[in-house]
């Protein structure tokens, strides 16, 4: 009876508690739900100017969503970011664009294949004058894009001027709905091996991997190579749909934990597979995220697919889009997810941030470990680790300042101009002398770049002056100096490699639309190299993936 009294007030005491914690969260939050009505309240009568309300508010809650996560977002009435992102659609004209800062205007950077862009005839290069007899002048690629969409179904005028041309051109163009392309490309690689690049996930994903990989398997594929690299994710539901192409019916994927009841869910493969047996390889690195890291992650607890590339993002969380009064949504997270081995590979704490404001990332050997359904051991925490690691290569700056350049750009649109075809995707390369060309006319350009060891001896010799040392060390420095003073033709010449996959790319999608941009990536790719390497070793990969062989 004594114990039996003494559990009663013990669980007494938890109530209370939890009624008492629960009170003072209510009433916190009506105190500071007043007080911010009363802030407002005053600006709006007594501020010195006029407060747009709508701006003003839209900065409180972006101010308020910034605090809990980067994935927690208002969107208000009108915006149809919310359903390209959901849906991979938009209506508009089906062009990447860019802005130009010698033009000061938005240039077409890349129309999609058989848009309304393609089909009026615009070209990468194309400079855009006005829209509907509106001068663009000076304005950025964020009211430009703005302008280009619209309704489906609705026309505009549009004037462009074409490099190399005295007049302008004018044309009329009707929006379409365009459906974001993401299956850019498939095909056979090697004999007997497929290759399917995804980059999302979005309604009907699934469905054009599931067609992609019945063609090459009816064209004679053994094997497949899945590139999620640069892969940001999007529907769960997607992810779990492609991933059932390889696990049988009925297999749980994955399952969520949240706040709320309807948080906590499990889902499982519904249909019957296309094929359970073929091998498969998974590409991956750090831009691959979310959905891509619960398809990848569960093939590797499965035992399915050997993964293989840099340990990737760690997007462990789901979120949801809430309706909100007067036409606006809020996407909000609501659950961590967790794959088949039971891990959650969420890498970052976004509720303790470190001091200069970024969020805190879980150290290795505060990571858990789990197992493969296999027996293979695998660890949360820290997105998914491959199981063949191949290390990204390091490009020199002068890669990234140069791909940034309007140099670049405007070499790719002449050497377009001065040559009607080109070889194909994979095999298009430039020659000694066409690379000359690009070296002359950068130079000609007036491209200058920002060698990072000159800010490194820059700050070096700042810290030397403040503590004493710059005197005794001058000489060193000005000896330094003269070895790190960079020539941009030695620097061209020394990084040839890699600024000219660049610029093949840039040059070969204005021939062949993205699906050739994403072949002719493919060339000197050692990730895709040693996936190759595995597929053509049985024995290593079944070994990888613990199996007798």
């Amino acid at each position: 009876m004594k114990k039996t009294i003494l559990l009663m007030t013990a669980w007494l005491s938890a109530v209370l508690c939890c009624a008492q914690k629960s009170e003072n969260h209510h009433s916190s939050l009506m105190r500071n739900l007043e007080t911010f009505t009363e802030i407002y309240r005053q600006l709006d009568l007594l501020y010195m100017d006029s407060l747009n309300t709508d701006t003003v508010m839209t900065w409180g809650i972006n101010a308020m969503l910034r605090q809990v996560d980067p994935y927690t977002v208002y969107y208000p009435e009108d915006d149809d970011e919310l359903m390209a992102m959901a849906q991979g659609k938009y209506a508009g004209i089906g062009s990447i664009i860019r802005f130009h800062k010698k033009e000061d205007r938005v240039v077409i950077s890349e129309p999609y294949k058989g848009s309304p862009s393609d089909l009026a005839g615009l070209k990468a290069g194309d400079i855009i004058l006005s829209i509907d007899d509106k001068d663009v002048k000076g304005m950025k690629n964020a009211a430009v894009s703005q302008m280009l969409r619209g309704e489906a179904g609705t026309t505009f005028k549009l004037q462009i001027q074409r490099p190399g041309e005295k007049k302008p051109r004018s044309l009329t163009i009707t929006r379409q709905t365009i459906s974001i392309p993401h299956v850019p490309y498939y095909g056979m690689v090697e004999k007997g091996i497929g290759y399917l690049y995804l980059t999302g996930f979005t309604e009907g994903d699934a469905q054009q991997v599931r067609s992609a990989l019945m063609e090459m398997k009816e064209e004679g594929a053994q094997s497949l190579i899945l590139d999620l690299r640069d892969n940001g994710g999007g529907s769960m539901e997607e992810s779990i749909d492609i991933a059932n192409l390889f696990l049988p019916k009925g297999t749980q994927i994955v399952y969520t934990r949240g706040k709320t009841h309807a948080s906590n869910r499990e889902y499982y493969t519904r249909m019957e597979p296309v094929d359970t047996v073929m091998p498969v390889v998974v590409l991956v690195d750090g831009g691959t995220a979310s959905a891509a890291e619960i398809l990848s992650g569960s093939l590797q607890d499965m035992d399915r697919a050997v993964v293989v590339g840099s340990r990737t993002y760690g997007k462990g969380i789901v979120q949801s889009i809430r309706p909100l009064p007067y036409g606006g949504n809020l996407k909000i997270t609501t659950s961590r997810y967790y794959i088949p081995s039971g891990r959650c590979i969420q890498a970052y704490d976004y509720r303790h941030l470190n001091p200069d404001g970024s969020a805190k990332s879980l150290p290795d050997s505060l990571t858990h470990l789990f197992h493969t359904r296999g027996g293979r051991e695998v660890r949360d925490g820290g997105g998914i680790q491959p199981d063949i690691v191949i290390t990204p290569d390091t490009l020199p700056t002068i890669v990234y300042d140069l791909a940034d350049s309007d140099a670049l750009f405007d070499f790719c649109t002449q050497y377009v101009q001065r040559h009607d075809t080109i070889a194909a995707p994979g095999t298009f390369r430039l020659t000694d002398e066409e690379y000359e060309e690009f070296i002359d006319f950068v130079s000609q350009q007036g491209f200058t770049y920002n060698r990072r060891s000159d800010e490194v001896l820059k700050l070096l010799r700042e810290i030397a002056t403040r503590e004493g040392y710059m005197e005794g060390a001058r000489a060193e420095f000005e000896a330094l100096q003269a070895k790190l003073t960079g020539n941009l033709r030695n620097d061209m010449l020394h990084s040839r490699k890699e600024i000219e996959a660049y610029v093949a790319d840039n040059i070969v999608r204005r021939y062949y639309y993205e699906w050739g941009g994403c072949r002719q990536q493919l060339c000197g790719d050692k990730t895709m190299k040693r996936a190759l390497e595995v597929l053509g070793h049985p024995q290593e990969y079944h070994r990888i993936l613990g199996n007798h062989y």
